[in-house]
């Protein structure tokens, strides 16, 4: 079986299954719900044993360099907004997927080449933040700033790197680990573009997955030989900004340039999962990130997960294929592809999902269901575009 970190992906020096991570870390101490989407310890905060807490660490990942190519071209440091929230929302969707979003205190990391990102870039990036995490708060999650750091490391870095880690503290009987992902259970896409309720612009549904392939295979050697710090030189040559478009330009069959939908900030799922949780209707959360649409192999035990009934792809995605050549398996492996937080519940409740997530302006649909797995370990089929991709077992 082909592994995810195949193709033109890893050619670019990264790998969307993280498979020699997980390598490394499996077989570390889990945490007291193995099967959980984040690892959870035992409450040491406060040492009550009704309690436990969550530790997790993410970030905009690449995307930020798009957004140092925007400034650069437009001079509009306000840019940096949204990477602020991509790397806030990579944090708190993950807790979401153990029902966390009561008691979370998040701090920013910006690692910057001082010469390169001034300070008003600095200053959106950090206003930002806390313009984001004020609206979180009025949606219902209790979520404040430990404050941060910011570090001028122009040897590491030629543009900013932006991450986040998020703390957080919950009550046991509330966690929702992976064992409640079994076989019989309907699984519920909620939409990764369109306009929620809660957002102020489109959203292409990128995210902050898959964004060095996304950049170079969209994006001309205009940007190559104009911005050299952008990218790593020992990657293959055919592989660096290898597209054909600008980022004024026109993203096909949207009205979105291919700026606006590389820079769409990541949509959080806050609104619609809470009220999902305290409505009782969740079996199971996973957040599609790294790992695209297999993401959810890691999780459950004994399942074959099949998708049968996927969202039309959004145009981002197509002009990424049509651009690269990537193959559909790829596609599948790195990006979304349409949902980015798949809702794991019983049948019966499936419908009243949609319904809520709807409420919200976010498309949701019943995009398949979980059966028995008839190997070892867990597995996937796809059905798209007439063939059945077939992803797993992995034990």
């Amino acid at each position: 079986m082909k592994k995810a970190n195949t193709g033109r992906y890893a050619s670019r020096g990264v790998s969307s299954g993280k498979e020699e991570v997980h390598k490394a870390v499996d077989k570390l101490d889990r945490g007291i719900f193995e099967g959980a989407f984040c690892k959870i310890t035992p409450d040491v905060l406060t040492g009550k044993k009704s309690l436990c807490n969550i530790i997790h660490s993410d970030g905009s990942g690449t995307k930020s360099i798009i957004a140092y190519l925007y400034f650069r071209e437009t001079g509009d440091a306000s840019v940096f907004k949204g990477i602020s929230q991509d790397s806030i929302v990579m944090n708190i969707d993950d807790l979401l997927c153990v029902g966390a979003f009561d008691r979370i205190l998040l701090s920013n990391t910006i690692n910057r080449n001082a010469k390169n990102v001034p300070g008003e870039a600095i200053a959106a990036l950090i206003n930002g933040a806390e313009e984001f995490l004020e609206k979180l708060r009025g949606y219902g999650m209790k979520i404040y700033s430990g404050g941060g750091e910011t570090a001028d490391t122009g040897d590491l870095t030629g543009a900013a790197v932006v991450d986040s880690c998020a703390v957080a503290v919950m009550e046991r009987k509330k966690v929702i680990n992976g064992s409640g992902i079994v076989p019989g259970l309907s699984i519920v896409g909620l939409s990764s573009s369109g306009r929620a309720s809660y957002e102020d612009f489109e959203n292409s549904g990128i995210g902050s997955n898959g964004l060095t392939s996304a950049r170079h295979d969209m994006l001309c050697k205009y940007y190559a030989k104009k911005y050299p710090e952008t990218y790593d030189t020992n990657i293959p040559s055919g592989l660096a900004y290898c597209g054909k478009y600008k980022l004024e330009d026109k993203l096909p069959r949207s009205g979105m340039t291919v700026a606006e939908a590389l820079l769409s900030p990541t949509r959080t799922y806050a609104p619609i999962v809470m009220r999902l949780l305290k409505k009782r209707l969740v079996r199971g959360l996973v957040h599609c990130s790294g790992g695209g649409q297999t993401k959810c192999l890691r999780f459950g035990r004994g399942v074959k997960f099949v998708k049968d009934n996927l969202f039309p792809v959004p145009p981002i995605f197509s002009a990424i294929k049509e651009s690269s050549g990537t193959s559909d398996r790829e596609m599948f492996e790195v990006y979304n592809m349409g949902h980015r937080m798949e809702v794991y519940c019983e049948p019966r409740d499936a419908a009243k999902v949609v319904k809520i997530s709807e409420s919200f302006g976010v498309e949701a649909r019943i995009v398949g269901r979980t059966e028995e797995s008839s190997g070892v370990g867990n597995s996937l089929d796809i059905k798209f575009d007439g063939q059945i991709l077939r992803y797993g077992p992995r034990s």
